[in-house]
């Protein structure tokens, strides 16, 4: 074993090298994933977080660094610019015109999958002995859903008819719906569990209300000022540069990221009439931060602590999936005539769960760190069993 190195031998070992090296390991990895996804069938996002967890058990096991950042700080600031992407993005299919179009029956069934879902998650977790905190957060987190999974599913089926467009319909604004009752519910805890109610209630409102005014600010002037340089498309410049300034500004004025950017893109959509498409350029940019996203998500996880969370995990799986289950049931019962000829298990098909999951699990995780070693691997664990079941599942309830 070489005990020194040569002085002529110029290599460098700082941390910000070691980054470097890392990201290009993470993002060479995301290349086997896709190779290995096309030829199984294994969702990438599984494997992706897979992925993650391996460099947990080298960096933890291995290397012995159990509390360490894997990226040393880096890596809050690539979920963060992720998440406001996948945001945006999302803010962006909030079309009023879109909307219109969407129709009662698709409204009527997102928010009975939606209210039973999180309601059932939510009870069933007390009721077994867990606390407040980790049952409600859950209960919101359970809410989203992964539209990539579902809306493959369903083109790959092929089927025509009502339920494809239903479910089309709702995973298009199930997500939009879980950031707005994860935005709630988060602020309703810091206030519940506030110290000083007066104070906590007035923390509540402003990361609220001051993350719609943020998306506002930034969005606004957007409509107007993007799209002007390459007519009808804003730059691959200024998609950078509103996610940057939302991404900033949200973490430096204590607001919900996740609001302000879905709020921003909803803006730059309906009131950017010149654009002809609005946001190809940050689609263009989104997979390699998303590629770090997971599998930095799957690294985050506290070995050490992962088997005090399994009863927890299958808990929140099969409380999930049966209020899905339940909340898909109850909508075809009470919907319009139309929904009547939907399939009582069409809750099934909206069990997948990806990266606003884990986006709110890490957003949880830092707003109450103490719980970060409960609720990260759930929701880490979680989400790999749903991308693998969740497409399954929507296929049976196609046939069906």
């Amino acid at each position: 074993m070489i005990e020194r190195l040569p002085e002529w031998l110029p290599i460098q070992t700082s941390q910000a090298t070691v980054n470097i090296i890392l990201l290009g390991v993470i993002l060479t990895a995301s290349i086997f994933a896709d190779t290995i996804a096309r030829r199984t069938r294994v969702p990438r996002i599984s494997i992706l977080m897979l992925v993650g967890i391996v460099i947990a058990v080298i960096h933890q096991v291995w290397l012995g660094q159990r509390d360490g950042d894997l990226l040393g700080g880096l890596t809050e600031p690539l979920i963060q610019l992720a998440l406001v992407m996948v945001a945006f993005l999302l803010g962006s299919e909030l079309k009023v015109s879109r909307l219109r179009r969407t129709g009662p029956l698709i409204l009527v069934v997102s928010l009975f999958v939606i209210v039973g879902g999180g309601l059932l998650v939510g009870a069933g977790l007390l009721a077994l002995g867990y606390p407040l905190v980790v049952a409600v957060t859950l209960a919101a987190i359970s809410v989203a859903t992964d539209p990539a999974a579902v809306s493959e599913s369903v083109k790959e089926n092929r089927k025509a008819g009502l339920l494809p467009k239903v479910l089309l319909g709702i995973v298009a604004i199930d997500d939009a719906w879980g950031i707005v009752v994860f935005g709630l519910s988060m602020a309703t805890l810091g206030w519940v569990i506030g110290s000083e109610a007066e104070l906590a209630l007035l923390h509540a409102l402003w990361e609220l209300g001051g993350a719609v005014l943020l998306g506002a600010a930034i969005g606004l002037p957007a409509v107007w000022l993007t799209g002007r340089l390459r007519p009808g498309e804003p730059t691959q410049v200024e998609a950078i540069a509103l996610i940057l300034l939302l991404a900033g500004f949200s973490s430096s004025m204590g607001v919900s990221a996740l609001l302000a950017s879905m709020v921003a893109g909803s803006l730059v959509a309906n009131l950017s009439h010149h654009h002809t498409r609005s946001f190809r350029e940050i689609e263009h940019i989104e997979w390699p931060f998303l590629v770090f996203f997971f599998v930095l998500s799957g690294a985050s996880v506290n070995l050490y602590q992962a088997t005090d969370a399994i009863v927890l995990t299958v808990s929140y799986i099969a409380l999930r999936v049966a209020g899905r289950v339940l909340g898909g049931y109850l909508s075809t019962r009470v919907a319009p005539a139309r929904g009547k000829k939907l399939p009582g298990s069409i809750g099934l098909a909206l069990t997948p769960q990806a990266g606003v999951a884990i986006g709110m699990a890490l957003l949880a995780a830092e707003r109450f760190p103490e719980l970060r070693d409960t609720i990260l691997p759930v929701v880490v664990a979680s989400t790999i069993i749903f991308e693998l079941l969740g497409p399954v599942l929507v296929r049976r309830v196609l046939r069906s």
